[in-house]
């Protein structure tokens, strides 16, 4: 897919320049990178047993729609923390082990974990905010952010109903997005043989009997309880899913690459990466931990071969170097992200 870009020296020399930086001054340190990720581990695992333990046992309606909604952010966060970083093979040496824990981690979401891989890596990663390269752009008609796309009417009220119709995406993504794409025509030369049918439906069948039949055959609630703390989980974690997500490349200051008859992006590689993505508190290792790197966007889509434990401090190799150049990286706060969506959206609306 780079060779859809255009090839611009000065930029190519400069992507050169911080892979050599990088390799030169970000020293692994394997024992400090453990010790961190089984603290995450056991932050995030035992916070996503605890809330689903306690939804089992506890009488009370609104401690049991409490942990309902607690679970889905735990395992909304486990996913952040671990999943995206298995799927770049960037846990473990082993790419087996890393796929395995990774479908198991998606699994937990109710997310089809081969086929957003396959467009997350294979589409959005080469090609970020280029429309009919980027999957991640085609998510519904509702919404309007790329410029040059179809306005429709209702557009203009998109800033006000967008947090409405966030809060519907995971339920969506679970239940539609995913069967969509299964009975959709092959886009990445991978093929749907029986393996991926197979393991699409035991995803399928181990989150919805996770999420909804152990909790309608063993929760002390009446079976409305359950579909209602099903419900209210799935809206609370869809709406900091989305606004999350959105924020990475959709805000007031990120680019749009836009291609010619030929299909070629009117930008290099490396600026469509820089360009087209946002960070959120980039130097924060508290921000790091919670968000497991969707703060340091940048950061990931150049080097995204590096564990996102590591992005605070290659946001010090590399901040430093493209402003030395005049290129100055996108970055909001997580608030100041949200807002800066929403008014992307009035824009874009009119």
């Amino acid at each position: 897919m780079k060779d859809k870009h255009l090839n611009i020296a000065a930029d190519n020399e400069l992507l050169r320049y911080l892979q050599q930086e990088v390799k030169r001054k970000l020293i692994p340190q394997p024992g400090w990178f453990r010790m961190v990720l089984w603290l995450k581990l056991a932050v995030y695992l035992s916070a996503s047993a605890f809330c689903y333990y306690s939804l089992l046992k506890t009488p009370n309606v609104y401690q049991f729609l409490a942990c309902y909604v607690g679970y889905g952010f735990a395992t909304l966060l486990f996913a952040f923390n671990f999943a995206h970083d298995l799927s770049h093979y960037t846990v473990f040496k082993s790419r087996r082990q890393n796929l395995f824990f990774y479908t198991l981690i998606y699994t937990m979401v109710g997310a089809h974990a081969e086929a957003w891989q396959q467009r997350h890596v294979h589409s959005h990663h080469f090609a970020p905010n280029v429309k009919d390269y980027d999957s991640d752009l085609r998510i519904t008609k509702m919404i309007r952010v790329i410029p040059g796309s179809e306005r429709r009417w209702y557009h203009r009220y998109q800033h006000w109903y967008a947090p409405l119709a966030y809060t519907s995406y995971s339920l969506f993504w679970v239940f539609i997005k995913d069967v969509v794409i299964l009975f959709s025509p092959d886009e990445f030369g991978e093929g749907k043989d029986w393996r991926y049918h197979l393991s699409f439906w035991l995803q399928k069948a181990a989150y919805l009997s996770l999420m909804l039949v152990l909790p309608l055959l063993f929760a002390h609630q009446v079976w409305w309880v359950v579909l209602l703390g099903f419900l209210l989980m799935h809206l609370s974690q869809s709406l900091f899913l989305l606004f999350t997500f959105f924020m990475t490349h959709h805000v007031e200051s990120t680019h749009y690459p836009e291609t010619d008859e030929q299909g070629i992006i009117n930008a290099s590689w490396l600026m469509n990466q820089i360009r087209s993505s946002n960070d959120m508190h980039p130097f924060s290792e508290t921000a790091n931990f919670i968000l497991g790197g969707f703060n340091n966007h940048i950061a990931h889509h150049l080097f995204p071969q590096i564990h996102h434990i590591y992005y605070p401090r290659l946001n010090r190799i590399i901040y430093p170097i493209l402003k030395k150049r005049g290129i100055i990286p996108n970055q909001t706060t997580y608030w100041g992200g949200i807002l800066s969506h929403l008014r992307l959206l009035k824009r874009m609306g009119r």
